[in-house]
């Protein structure tokens, strides 16, 4: 092994202030460990922090990135859950182990691996070894790099939070990372999915991959599309991946008692949706922050249980992070992964 490795650097906000640098590999001190990556999946958020910095405070140069697997290569002092040679992948929300998130009512949690700390856009990472769970035994490093956050975060919203059971209706709204993450979770756990997406072939694809409807709301009013797929019942529980006053279409196709699970926010952090049905409905809407590093050992538990498998879209090498980023603004089905192996 060099003393030096590659490592995506910013020294300011913007894609322009992105760059490759070539700097020292860090030593684990005590209580950490040392990783080689060997592949990264790239978020929506990843864009946000590079594009805006989303308001929170960065200490340059600044690394983006979360979502890593890869194999620990040395080990501090102290260290006793992870030894030389274990493939490991990272949590999103460092010091999260269970329970309620950290933070307060004034300030929420914020402080996640490339987002305030360090994100993972290296060939070596060296963080604490809480920061890391065992990688799933049944997939290669580029899928197992997918689940720290959208795998997550869908395993969070319809088992951690949204108790899934048996023949209840999941809607899933995109084909993207978190989206197809749900709609396999939702079929594994034997539930009714519906997926919705203004791209005909990726409707396809999904139903390829066990969606038992697919609605082009390019071309129908998808509501009423769920209320006659559903004999008016509704949806359980909705992937609300948009956000904005999109969250008021998804409270029109919840089922009474259903569960809203809020994710995303590709139409704006200021959410809109009508009360008297809210409340009429008895919804419950949930917002998920991705979830525990416990979720996450559930999560790789049940990818070797059940047989999921990630869906990549495609791979980059390192050095083409922003060819990869414009593919990530374009829409993927599924995950875009940085290959460094």
């Amino acid at each position: 092994m060099t003393d030096t490795m590659q490592r995506w650097e910013m020294d300011g906000i913007g894609r322009n202030r992105l760059a490759l640098k070539r700097v020292t590999i860090p030593k684990p001190a005590d209580g950490e460990v040392l990783v080689k990556v060997a592949a990264v999946s790239l978020n929506y958020r990843d864009k946000l922090m590079i594009d805006n910095g989303m308001g929170l405070p960065l200490d340059f140069p600044f690394t983006p990135g979360s979502d890593l697997a890869g194999t620990v290569q040395a080990v501090g002092s102290g260290v006793t859950r992870f030894a030389e040679g274990d493939r490991v992948i990272s949590t999103f929300a460092p010091g999260w182990i269970d329970g309620r998130p950290n933070g307060n009512g004034r300030v929420p949690p914020y402080k996640s691996l490339g987002g305030v700390y360090p994100g993972v856009l290296a060939e070596y990472v060296v963080f604490p070894e809480d920061w890391f769970v065992r990688a799933p035994s049944t997939l290669d490093d580029a899928e197992a790099s997918t689940l720290p956050c959208a795998g997550l975060t869908a395993w969070f919203a319809l088992i951690e939070k949204g108790r899934l059971r048996q023949g209840e209706i999941v809607l899933v709204e995109g084909t993207g990372g978190v989206a197809l993450f749900g709609l396999q979770i939702a079929k594994v756990h034997g539930a009714k999915t519906i997926v919705i997406s203004g791209n005909a072939e990726k409707l396809e694809r999904a139903k390829i991959l066990g969606a038992d409807h697919g609605i082009d709301r390019s071309e129908e009013d998808w509501v009423e599309t769920v209320y006659q797929l559903t004999n008016d019942h509704g949806a359980d529980h909705i992937l609300e991946i948009v956000g904005g006053a999109h969250l008021a279409k998804a409270v029109q196709a919840a089922a009474i008692g259903g569960h809203i699970h809020q994710i995303g926010v590709l139409e704006g952090f200021e959410l809109a949706a009508p009360a008297g049905t809210l409340m009429l409905k008895n919804l419950t809407i949930q917002g998920i922050g991705v979830g525990h590093r416990r979720a996450l050992e559930d999560l790789v538990a049940a990818v070797d249980r059940t047989g999921i498998k990630p869906v990549i879209d495609q791979r980059y090498p390192l050095s083409e992070l922003p060819a990869a980023l414009d593919h990530l603004d374009l829409g993927a089905f599924g995950k875009i992964v940085i290959d460094l192996a």
